[in-house]
């Protein structure tokens, strides 16, 4: 376990980027009339969630040495985000993302990254003293389309593993990033069986399966499930969420295999739009993870702390943008009637 100021430390490694978010819904791209600049980026968005929930986190990764890329710098240092461990590349753009939101506030994205800067991060540019002081270590699948940052991601998980850190895995597919749809399945599962925790849509279960029924247990723990994994969570947009975990406990007489499964019913609010959406939700899982590590063998605790992610995401949906609609902690407790008014 950690030591130290800063034991709670939660590392997110990947993209973070600009969003143009529609001022208008239901129609093309080609079609909105405007667009919102807003920050994003699934890795980043985490670390600003967890922080913004009154968490420690901290970013890596690489943005364009352009008025974009400090700007997003500047955003990490706003939120209280630790960014030492942001790099700046001097030959490549900040990613960009334009996106359409459907009525329902379901999206589409149309990516510009020929490359971006984010996909050139170095293992040399990466920050070890930040690795080495994670209590947990969270990355998307993203960073793995691509050298060097696929080597760069390899060698951090490799870091913060050896240092003790939970590694904590979003695959969050955008298969139009991808070069194919099997390079995404493959590129996804190469380091599936590292994970300590794994969050998943109902999408991505039927992507990487194959198979079309996303509600069936057997399919998730036959084929997702893997001997090392302790908790395995399955999104499932407003409806909530279903949870998988597998953990062995040592006592003083002996080992004891503990697992369980349920479901934890999602809160009911009017969505605007879903981006972040997901990502609220890791960093509600993630920052009471971190500061208690049982979660993965009480259930009650386990439970508890799914419906507070879930309120995390469901406050998320009700404001345009991903990183300016995550919520505060005090936000999310009124959300679930815990505090009282005023």
């Amino acid at each position: 376990m950690k030591e130290g100021a800063n034991d709670l430390l939660v590392v997110c490694f990947g993209e973070m980027l600009i969003d143009f978010v529609p001022t208008v819904c239901g129609v093309s791209l080609a079609e909105v009339p405007s667009f919102k600049k807003a920050p994003g980026g699934a890795p980043a968005n985490v670390a600003v969630g967890i922080s913004r929930l009154g968490g420690s986190s901290a970013f890596i990764g690489k943005l364009g040495d352009d008025d974009f890329g400090h700007m997003l710098s500047d955003i990490l240092k706003q939120n209280k985000v630790d960014n030492s461990g942001v790099r700046f590349d001097s030959t490549a753009r900040t990613a960009l993302a334009f996106i359409t939101l459907r009525d329902d506030g379901e999206r589409e994205f149309l990516f510009f990254r020929h490359p971006s800067a984010d996909m050139l991060l170095q293992e040399s540019e990466l920050d070890i003293n930040l690795l080495e002081q994670a209590r947990i270590f969270h990355y998307g699948s993203i960073s793995l389309i691509s050298e060097p940052c696929r080597s760069s991601h390899i060698a951090a998980m490799r870091i913060a593993k050896k240092s003790g850190s939970i590694l904590s895995y979003d695959p969050n597919l955008r298969l139009a990033l991808w070069p194919s749809a099997e390079a995404a399945r493959e590129g996804i599962m190469s380091i599936w069986d590292q994970a300590d925790v794994i969050k998943i849509s109902e999408e991505e279960i039927t992507f990487l399966t194959g198979c079309d029924d996303h509600t069936d247990d057997k399919v998730v723990l036959d084929k997702l499930f893997h001997p090392n994994l302790k908790l395995l969570i399955v999104t499932e947009g407003a409806e909530g969420c279903r949870y998988y975990t597998k953990v062995e406990v040592v006592y003083v007489r002996g080992r004891l295999q503990k697992e369980f499964k349920g479901r934890v019913l999602g809160v009911k609010v009017k969505a605007v739009d879903t981006t972040g959406a997901g990502d609220a939700f890791v960093g509600g899982i993630l920052s009471n993870l971190a500061s208690n590590l049982n979660l993965f063998e009480d259930e009650k605790l386990l439970r508890e702390a799914l419906m507070f992610a879930n309120a995390c995401g469901a406050v998320t949906v009700t404001e345009r943008g991903a990183i300016p609609a995550l919520p505060t902690k005090e936000a999310v407790l009124k959300l679930l009637g815990k505090v009282s008014p005023g």
